[in-house]
């Protein structure tokens, strides 16, 4: 029973130390001044916020006949059209994906300025 109860409180304190899982960290670059815009997005369809601006990134994209890609590492991601937030004003100036870190599921996504 001791074992138990000792397994178990190393299990929480371990917990409780550890850096949460899936939580990002803004980039380095990030303007402070955005935090509001970021936090604003709502998931088309749902109202459900986006993201923050941990879970936020500035993108490459194109588009191509199923819709928009984004650049994502070195591959290019479909996004699904429900995810893009079409006439969303854009004060970064570049199109940004909001996902998960952990699964890559993507949130929201804000086209770039159309040229």
């Amino acid at each position: 029973m001791f074992r138990l109860a000792t397994g178990v409180a190393l299990l929480a304190l371990m917990i409780a130390v550890a850096p949460r899982l899936g939580e990002a960290e803004p980039p380095a670059d990030a303007d402070p001044a955005l935090r509001p815009w970021f936090e604003s997005l709502k998931q088309p369809g749902t109202g459900v916020s986006c993201c923050s601006i941990s879970d936020c990134r500035p993108v490459q994209y194109r588009l191509v006949p199923e819709g928009y890609e984004a650049l994502v590492g070195s591959l290019w991601v479909h996004v699904p059209d429900d995810r893009v937030l079409r006439n969303q004003k854009n004060p970064v100036g570049r199109a940004v994906l909001c996902s998960s870190p952990a699964s890559g599921r993507i949130y929201c996504f804000v086209p770039g300025p159309e040229t």
